[in-house]
This record gives C-alpha cells, sequence and structure tokens, in this order.
C-alpha cells in the first residue's frame, strides 16, 4: 500500500516542456507591459528557446521610443538578479494578488505562484530560472505589427 503525503499540493498536469530563461523573461515581459500600458498579461503566447511572440491587446501601436523603453525595462529587471520563488495557494489566497481570469475552468483548487523578486506574480506550473541572473542574457523585440488591437511582438534572447 502506497502511503499518501498529506501536504503534497494536487496540481493540474502540465503538457509542455518550456526553455526557463526565455519562460521568465515572458513572465517580466508581462508585468512590464501591465506596468507601461496598463493592459492585460499577454493574451497569447508562444515560447520557445530561440524566439518567442506574445500578443497584447492595446488602443494604439507603441511608439518607437516606447518600444525602447520596454526593452529596457524588461533588461533592468533581468539585470536586477531578482530571485525567482514558487509558492502554493488556494485560488482563493491567489485571487488577492494575481489575476485568475484566464484560469482554465478544471484548474485544481491550489494554485502554484511563481513570484520574480517583487516584480510580478503570476499563477503558472512551467519551468523557471532561480534567478533572473540565470537568464543569460538580454531581451530584444526582433520584430512587432499592429492589427486591429492587437500587438504582436517578436523577441528573442541575445548575449551582447
Amino acid at each position: 500500500m502506497q502511503e499518501q503525503i498529506i501536504n503534497t499540493p494536487i496540481l493540474n498536469d502540465h503538457n509542455k516542456q518550456e526553455y526557463p530563461p526565455m519562460h521568465t523573461t515572458e513572465h517580466i515581459l508581462n508585468q512590464t507591459m501591465v506596468r507601461m500600458f496598463g493592459c492585460p498579461r499577454s493574451r497569447n503566447a508562444h515560447i520557445e528557446r530561440k524566439k518567442s511572440k506574445c500578443d497584447y491587446m492595446l488602443q494604439q501601436a507603441p511608439t518607437q521610443e516606447e518600444i525602447t523603453e520596454l526593452e529596457r525595462k524588461v533588461n533592468e529587471i533581468i539585470d536586477s538578479h531578482l530571485p525567482v520563488t514558487i509558492e502554493f495557494l488556494t485560488k482563493e489566497q491567489a485571487a488577492e494578488i494575481v489575476d485568475l481570469s484566464k484560469l482554465p475552468a478544471d484548474a485544481s483548487e491550489t494554485l502554484r505562484i511563481v513570484r520574480v523578486g517583487d516584480y510580478d506574480a503570476c499563477a503558472c506550473i512551467g519551468a523557471h530560472v532561480e534567478n533572473t541572473e540565470q537568464i543569460g542574457g538580454h531581451f530584444k523585440i526582433i520584430s512587432h505589427d499592429f492589427e486591429e488591437g492587437r500587438w504582436r511582438i517578436r523577441f528573442k534572447l541575445v548575449t551582447e
């Protein structure tokens, strides 16, 4: 008979394996977009090792100055060497600190909250680095387009 561990949280299964540096960068990007533009976190994301993309709903396309500032702010957080930590909270507790509007209907009662220092907190079951210094590069937007309120950015991590 197998003994059940009482305090082990039960979470939803995860269907993919992210590249931790890029996935952690996505968290930083999302929070920076929320702070700069007052928009929700990315509506759609495709995160890969070589390049990634995220879609944001905005009233208008960002200016080149705003894009430059977005890159600068994301890289400032990466360079801050912030710890990336995990905690387990009930949905009720998590709702006090993170937006749960994108949570699937079948989400477990216990949620895994990933924090990037005091900069970001998000419900997430993906893989992340332990500290932003492990990202090992800088965020660079390689292309973007704006169509009907959707700003899509394609980005990668570059070493300088």
